[in-house]
Formats: structure tokens, C-alpha cells, sequence
């Protein structure tokens, strides 16, 4: 612990840091709509860990001299991507999975393309923790992309981390593409076996916690209800709150003991998901 305490003190942090994930269905548009603004302005994240980007750097027009910033965009234009905005400059960034996870885990193309060519993952290290954004392929409607989720990405993904936390806990957050449970959406029975709460999706995210990673929101939260972080554009849904938890912050055993006040800020607007954020001592 002593190690820890020194780490925050030197980058000068005595207290927490809050750490925000975000999938914002492209920067761009919530830039335009200035909600991205108006969230920096009003929560102040420490780290800000963004998926869904939709665009390079130099597309966006962007000016946050608090920040750090590194993006991991697609080769596809306009297509999935990530970034980590700090005020803690990383130690390093590592975009992807490293080589020896893909020849392991078999992780190629499929008839949607190259999930490594997707912009799907980054590792940033800090000083006595690793940050890890991931954006999770979609099964999709048909599920045509179920077979890439349940026999490559996820234990891939799995495998990645367990690989990092040899060095230091690690705290890893996204848009998951899952509902664990029931609990986790408003209407699980009629979505059994559908593209998000497939039985298949709920037994990989089950896989993280059988690892020892702990949900940070469900474990401070283990019977809350309507507690979700997406919303489909239809029939009203947000409104309503009809929606799906399927955004997370996901720690080590190592490092969960310093991490609370897990939230969901549904009061977000500007992407049909909303903001999921920790605070770490």
C-alpha cells in the first residue's frame, strides 16, 4: 500500500481520482451538440476513457490542455475507436492486443473484417495501475458475430488482461456489449437469446468475474434495479427507461478495495449510451 500512497502523492493526488467511461456514438456529434462540453465542464473526470469515437484525432476539433490525450481509431473511416483522455499523463499506451494474444487466441478477420484493425483497445499505465478501454465487437441482430464474441474476442480479451495484472491491478471499463443478468435490463425475458444477453455473451462476462475481476456498480449495488447505461432510439426508450446495463468498470481483487461511489450518470445526454464512472483512493 505504501507504494500506492506514494505513486498518487508524486503525481500529486492526495486524495481520489475519478476515473469516467464513456461510449459516446461518435465524438464528433456530441462535440456539435455540446454535451461533450458541458460534461467535462460539470464532472471534471481525472480519466476519461472514450469508445465508439468514430473519428482520428486530427478530425476532431478538441481543446482540453488539462488532458492528455491518445486515440486508437479504426482504418475504416467513421467506425469504432477509442481514446484516454488524462490528467495524469500515461506511463505508456499500448493500442491492441499484443501479437502473441492474436496468434493464441486465433483473433483474424471475419466476413465484418479485422477486429485488430478496429481501434477496439487501449492499455494505459500508470504508475501502481493499468487503465483498459475496450469497445466490444456486436454480436449483432442475427448474431452473425456471436461466434467472434464467445470463441475469440472475449477469451482473448480475458487472456489480455490476466496478462497486464501480472505487473499491476488493473481496472478495465467499456461498452461491453453484454447484460450480465436479468437485473441488467428492463425486459430480460423477451431478450433471451437475443445479440446482447445471449447465453454464450452472459457466460464470457461470467468468465471475468470467475478470473476475480470484480463489477465495481453491482458489487456496491447487488439488487438494484433500472439501472442501465444504453437505451435503443425507439419507442421512447430513455424516457422510459427501458434500457440496458451493458457499460462497466471492472477491477482486480487487488485494486477493489480502493475503488467506490461506482455511478451511472443517466442524466448525461448527447450518445444513446451514458457515462459509467468509478472513484479510486
Amino acid at each position: 500500500m505504501l507504494a500506492a500512497t506514494e505513486g498518487f502523492l508524486f503525481f500529486g493526488y492526495t486524495n481520489n481520482m475519478k476515473l469516467y467511461s464513456w461510449n459516446v456514438n461518435g465524438i464528433r456529434a456530441v462535440l456539435s451538440k455540446g454535451t461533450f462540453q458541458k460534461f467535462i465542464a460539470e464532472h471534471d473526470p481525472d480519466i476519461l476513457c472514450l469508445q465508439e469515437t468514430k473519428a482520428e484525432r486530427g478530425q476532431v476539433e478538441l481543446d482540453l490542455p488539462q488532458y492528455t490525450e491518445h486515440f486508437y481509431s479504426a482504418v475504416k473511416k467513421g467506425y469504432s475507436g477509442t481514446a484516454i483522455f488524462s490528467k495524469v499523463p500515461a506511463l505508456r499506451y499500448i493500442d491492441g492486443f499484443p501479437q502473441d494474444i492474436i496468434d493464441t487466441y486465433r483473433v483474424t478477420g471475419d466476413t465484418y473484417g479485422d477486429p485488430n484493425a478496429e481501434g477496439r483497445v487501449i492499455a494505459a499505465e500508470f504508475n501502481d495501475f493499468w487503465v483498459v478501454t475496450v469497445y466490444t465487437p456486436n454480436s449483432k441482430g442475427d448474431l452473425s458475430r456471436l461466434s467472434l464474441r464467445y470463441d475469440v474476442w472475449d477469451k482473448a480479451f480475458l487472456a489480455y488482461v490476466q496478462q497486464l495484472e501480472q505487473s499491476k491491478p488493473l481496472l478495465f471499463c467499456g461498452d461491453l456489449n453484454v447484460a450480465h443478468t436479468e437485473l441488467d435490463l428492463a425486459n430480460p425475458k423477451p431478450n433471451v437469446g437475443k445479440h446482447g444477453f445471449t447465453n454464450e455473451e452472459r457466460e464470457r462476462f461470467q468468465d471475468f468475474l470467475d478470473a476475480g475481476f470484480v463489477d465495481t456498480f453491482r458489487a456496491a449495488n447487488p439488487n438494484k434495479p433500472d439501472a442501465y447505461t444504453w437505451w435503443t432510439h425507439w419507442a421512447n426508450a430513455r424516457a422510459r427507461n427501458v434500457g440496458w446495463r451493458i457499460d462497466y468498470w471492472l477491477a482486480s481483487k487487488a485494486i477493489a478495495s480502493r475503488v467506490h461511489t461506482p455511478q451511472i450518470h443517466a442524466d448525461v445526454m448527447g450518445s444513446d449510451h451514458c457515462p459509467v464512472s468509478i472513484e479510486i483512493n
